[in-house]
């Protein structure tokens, strides 16, 4: 069946743009290293990271994280970064776009930050740096973040950076305590920042 309408980015547009590293203030944003593993399986050590994003990771479980990124932006299928400070090597969190979907010109973001970096605004100020440069410079036109309702950090994060609270997903991700309700938040490309 033929669509009315055109896609709003073509297959090819993520793939063909190299991955950049963003970078505003004291904040960087850079693709994952390999020498970033040992990093990751400390990060999913926290029980904080370990409740919201239901899994842990360890030693080759970590590596084989760190090096699908790179497979997952050439197939368009995902964006992975580190968050790191201005000296660009101390991890202080993740930010990702897990999920694309070019034709509708649309993309889901996760994050965490790590115990020594929260209170910071690191989360916001990410999400923040990542959907300013979805909009401007890839072109998707709608953002979602969604987290368990039980999780008001995360909501804050998403507040702080200008997405707006759309509705409550009912039962809607298993956690290892059970079932979420997961709150939806959204921006789109018209939408200002927090």
């Amino acid at each position: 069946m033929p669509r009315l309408v055109g896609p709003v980015l073509a297959a090819g547009s993520l793939a063909r743009l190299p991955q950049p590293r963003l970078r505003r203030d004291e904040l960087n944003l850079r693709p994952w290293q390999f020498a970033d593993a040992p990093a990751v399986a400390t990060a999913y050590e926290d029980p904080g990271i370990r409740q919201w994003h239901a899994r842990s990771m360890i030693g080759d479980e970590a590596r084989a994280w760190v090096e699908q990124w790179p497979g997952r932006w050439r197939s368009e299928t995902g964006a992975g970064w580190a968050v790191v400070g201005a000296d660009d090597d101390d991890l202080l969190g993740q930010i990702s776009l897990r999920a694309f979907d070019l034709g509708e010109g649309a993309g889901e973001i996760s994050y965490w930050v790590l115990p020594a970096a929260r209170g910071r605004r690191v989360a916001s100020r990410a999400l923040d740096v990542l959907t300013a440069w979805a909009f401007e410079t890839l072109g998707l036109h709608r953002i979602v973040v969604k987290h368990s309702t039980g999780n008001p950090a995360s909501c804050r994060v998403a507040e702080r950076a200008g997405y707006q609270l759309e509705g409550t997903e009912r039962s809607a991700a298993l956690h290892a305590d059970g079932w979420h309700d997961m709150h939806l938040h959204a921006r789109i490309a018209t939408t200002p920042s927090g």
